[in-house]
């Protein structure tokens, strides 16, 4: 395989320097009391939304090395997920194993990047395969996640949600994914949404919550605005745009909306919140997308697994071709870059 030109020293050494043992999260967010009148004063400009998300990729490029870098480094933030109707847990094994070793270790030595430098940020599996995927990745510092409360609907009595999320948390899951109740939203009742994602938080324990508002099911850009809002106050530590089943999922424009959200909230608490597009988040080219707004929205930090994760899996396979293509001069098959 012909020798591919070395990363640049300050990417390489950022990507390098990713992992040395378990994830280190951002600080928790403790939330606050519910304020009504702090929603009523937020506003959004649909059509600010769709000019600034135009041009958000024409004027940055993102070539090369940097690119390759760039890539990398999208891959430590990947929540490495099936959530099928026929998983199994000889699946997901395959998935942690590929979580472990996300990059094919010929391509890691062209590049000079240690084998061991370069983990997905998480695995991302339901209630049912929550032991098998901690027994799987055991020592390598990589959380799992669970998804829960009845994911993807999230209609099952509040009761079960709860028993699902501290069952998920006794099986190990060190990451909770829950889904609200769009119907809270849809009918502004936002007390309900913040006392339910209050109970969601204190029964998650240690375990650090990630709030799915199902941005495509919930309809307006103003619902997304108050809904994040709301989920932040009650304790969430990620808001994350969809499930990766509704007819629309994560988009630029939702997105900057809801990153918004989080500097409005870190502006008026200091806490730093965590981001997470999922579904439709399935090509090289569309997760660049997402890195450049959270870097030129909220900065350098929000490039780091800690504050930034993709739910995705055929992601990760395009990830892979793209940096075979920098180090080889040449596209391969995607059927060679298996996820799992």
């Amino acid at each position: 395989m012909p020798e591919a030109p070395a990363l640049s020293s300050s990417l390489s050494s950022s990507v390098v320097a990713l992992r040395g043992g378990p994830l280190a999260h951002a600080q928790r967010n403790p939330g606050m009391p519910f304020d009504a009148s702090w929603l009523d004063s937020l506003r959004v400009n649909q059509s600010a939304v769709e000019r600034r998300t135009a041009t958000l990729v024409t004027r940055r490029s993102v070539k090369k090395e940097a690119q390759a870098a760039w890539l990398l480094k999208a891959v430590t933030c990947i929540d490495l997920t099936t959530l099928n109707g026929d998983d199994t847990e000889g699946r997901v094994r395959r998935l942690c194993a590929k979580a472990r070793r996300p990059v094919r270790a010929d391509l890691l030595d062209a590049l000079g990047i240690a084998p061991q430098g370069i983990t997905t940020g998480a695995v991302c599996v339901y209630h049912r395969f929550v032991a098998a995927a901690v027994d799987a990745l055991q020592g390598s510092g990589i959380p799992v996640a669970a998804v829960s409360t009845g994911f993807p609907a999230g209609l099952i009595p509040h009761p079960l949600k709860l028993k699902e999320i501290e069952a998920s948390v006794a099986d190990g899951a060190r990451e909770i994914d829950i889904v609200v109740t769009r119907e809270y939203v849809l009918t502004g009742n936002w007390q309900a949404l913040y006392d339910e994602v209050r109970d969601f938080r204190e029964a998650c324990g240690p375990a650090h919550l990630k709030t799915i508002l199902a941005t495509g099911d919930i309809r307006t850009l103003s619902n997304v605005v108050r809904a994040s809002m709301v989920c932040m106050m009650a304790g969430a530590d990620f808001i994350k745009t969809s499930t990766g089943k509704e007819g629309v999922n994560a988009t630029l424009d939702v997105s900057l909306v809801m990153v918004r959200m989080i500097r409005e909230y870190q502006q008026r608490t200091g806490v730093p919140i965590g981001f997470k597009p999922a579904g439709g988040v399935s090509s090289a080219k569309s997760v660049l997308s997402y890195q450049i707004l959270m870097k030129e929205e909220l900065g350098r930090a929000w490039l780091e697994p800690d504050l930034f994760r993709i739910g995705a899996s055929s992601l990760l396979a395009d990830i892979e071709r793209q940096l075979e293509h920098y180090v080889s001069g040449r596209y391969s098959a995607f059927n060679r870059h298996p996820v799992a």
